[in-house]
């Protein structure tokens, strides 16, 4: 009876210890690193939008941006968890390693989901509430639930969600969208493919074995690796946009030419590379992360320093407590040191 009695008290006030682990679960659940360059790019589509949002419902909107972002990986964890159980990348994640049930998650991840878009509804308006739902709808749905089982193109359309950030961000300024943050999202759109494509080619036997249909387990490295090539190609122009469409300066422009050339090059390194070569992927994989943190740390810059002229007079920065840069350069310093950084996304 006093043993009942005291596995009862443990289970209703479990110990810190247990408790302080069950929070790293739940976190886990969220995929912080993940939100990084989410939560870094909605801030740029915020801080460079026209007019001037105060500043702790700024920060009240940014962090209900990096909670819509955690609840769509706490749910996308909740349904892949059978795959999750099988790809030894992630088979010690919280659900499939037995620490948090799957109806835990689904409760959290929902709870989550819609207190960020609550939030962001108060702090800001409907229209950025309304584009954080679809986002969160979009990549638990149409590419966790839909793609990504039953088409190699998963990444390429499910890639609308993680494009999708700038966008939000913009209208939780503005509550309206224009050209700038569509570019913006046009940049993501062509960036994601083979970004995780190059990720994927040195885990196909993993994605076949867990009956996941990447394009290099359906298509063969040769033409994942053309893919790439044309995505790559695509995407180094279409970053220089926003320079002559006037929303950044000389700063960005250097840094895209410069950025996009090296990804081109890498790519090419990587379709001309042996199927036994493993580097050629990494190497690409590892400056997508550099490259789409430089190319929006460098728009952020260039918007703060252009900020007293008379072309960006109107826009405005959001800080708490020091300014924009400073704050998210942290961030950036922390996306470039590790190349791991959204490998647990697909």
């Amino acid at each position: 009876m006093k043993t009942t009695a005291i596995s009862a008290s443990r289970l209703l006030f479990p110990s810190r210890p247990r408790l302080a682990a069950r929070l790293r679960d739940f976190i886990a659940l969220m995929k912080p690193r993940v939100m990084l360059l989410a939560v870094f790019t909605a801030l740029v589509g915020l801080t460079i939008a026209p007019g001037q949002l105060d500043p702790l419902l700024g920060c009240v909107a940014i962090a209900a941006i990096a909670a819509g972002a955690g609840a769509a990986g706490v749910l996308n964890m909740w349904y892949d968890a059978d795959i999750d159980a099988v790809m030894t990348r992630t088979a010690r994640r919280p659900i499939p390693h037995g620490r948090i049930s799957r109806s835990e998650a689904l409760m959290f991840g929902l709870l989550l989901a819609y207190s960020a878009v609550a939030v962001l509804a108060a702090a800001t308006n409907v229209q950025a509430a309304a584009l954080l739902a679809f986002a969160i709808f979009f990549y638990v749905v149409v590419y966790t639930m839909w793609l990504k089982r039953r088409t190699p193109h998963n990444i390429v359309i499910g890639g609308a969600a993680g494009a999708l950030p700038p966008v939000i961000g913009w209208a939780a300024a503005t509550g309206e969208i224009a050209l700038e943050p569509l570019v913006l999202f046009l940049i993501i759109f062509l960036w994601t493919p083979p970004h995780f494509w190059a990720l994927s080619l040195n885990r196909s036997d993993e994605y076949a074995r867990a009956g996941v249909p990447m394009l290099p387990v359906v298509a063969g490295r040769r033409a994942t690796t053309r893919q790439i090539v044309v995505y790559s190609t695509l995407l180094a122009p279409i970053s220089l946009l926003p320079w002559p469409f006037g929303f950044a300066g000389s700063i960005y422009g250097a840094t895209a030419l410069v950025c996009g050339g090296i990804f081109v090059v890498l790519a090419l390194q990587l379709h001309r590379s042996r199927r036994t070569d493993r580097k050629a992927a990494h190497r690409l994989f590892g400056f997508s992360i550099v490259y789409l943190a430089l190319l929006f740390a460098a728009l952020l810059i260039g918007n703060a320093d252009n900020r007293g002229s008379s072309t960006s007079s109107s826009r405005a920065a959001v800080a708490c407590s020091e300014p924009a840069p400073a704050v998210f350069l942290n961030d950036l310093r922390a996306a470039c040191n590790s190349t791991s950084v959204i490998a647990d996304e697909v």
